[in-house]
């Protein structure tokens, strides 16, 4: 049974499964030329609402050290996750403009407009890494199932080569499981990592 907070915006029920601190372990699985990574590491996840119809996403992971050895920090990434659908009017922005008095899509109904052909919602996940990668994924959220593909991946001058990116979420007995796959370093789109996390609130 899922929960849903007090004051959630409804266009995010459609998500809010997601919402809390997830943290659990997963592996690093991908092959450049004739390298092959293989490592484990720890994450945790967060996924918290402000009122607004996005999720603010946060996720910090750590290599996973070998016997005494203490955990490598590996990467972290912060987002914005939401329903898919043009802006109008009462929405906010560009910006800080305000949008008007009457918010759209405020109960269960209207947002029952929003489902796509195939019976899921549209949604859309901006994603920044500090290393100059930003992007922008496009999926949909089928239940407790998000599929995303990244429809623009901008770099920084600096930023190692990064071409394109899948993911998949889905809640499986009550934990997150992920799964990502890349397009980098002169690879085409293949396994890269997976993970199983556990709410810890």
């Amino acid at each position: 049974m899922i929960e849903l907070p007090i004051g959630l915006n409804a266009e995010l029920v459609p998500l809010s499964w997601l919402i809390g601190v997830w943290e659990g372990t997963g592996v690093i699985d991908y092959t450049v030329g004739d390298e092959k990574v293989t490592r484990e590491f720890g994450q945790r996840v967060s996924f918290s609402q402000d009122g607004l119809p996005h999720l603010n996403y946060n996720s910090y992971a750590w290599l996973l050290g070998e016997g005494d050895d203490e955990p490598t920090p590996l990467a972290t990434e912060t987002g914005y996750w939401r329903l898919s659908r043009p802006l109008v009017d009462a929405d906010p922005g560009p910006g800080m403009l305000p949008g008007a008095e009457q918010k759209p899509f405020t109960t269960a109904d209207e947002v029952e407009t929003l489902r796509n052909a195939t019976n899921g919602f549209d949604v859309e996940v901006a994603l920044v890494h500090p290393g100059g990668v930003m992007e922008l994924y496009i999926g949909q959220v089928a239940g407790a199932r998000i599929d995303l593909s990244t429809d623009a991946v901008v770099r920084s001058h600096g930023a190692k080569e990064y071409a394109a990116a899948t993911r998949i979420y889905g809640l499986v007995d009550s934990h997150l499981l992920w799964a990502w796959d890349i397009a980098a370093l002169g690879q085409d789109l293949r396994t890269h990592a997976s993970a199983r996390l556990a709410k810890t609130d």
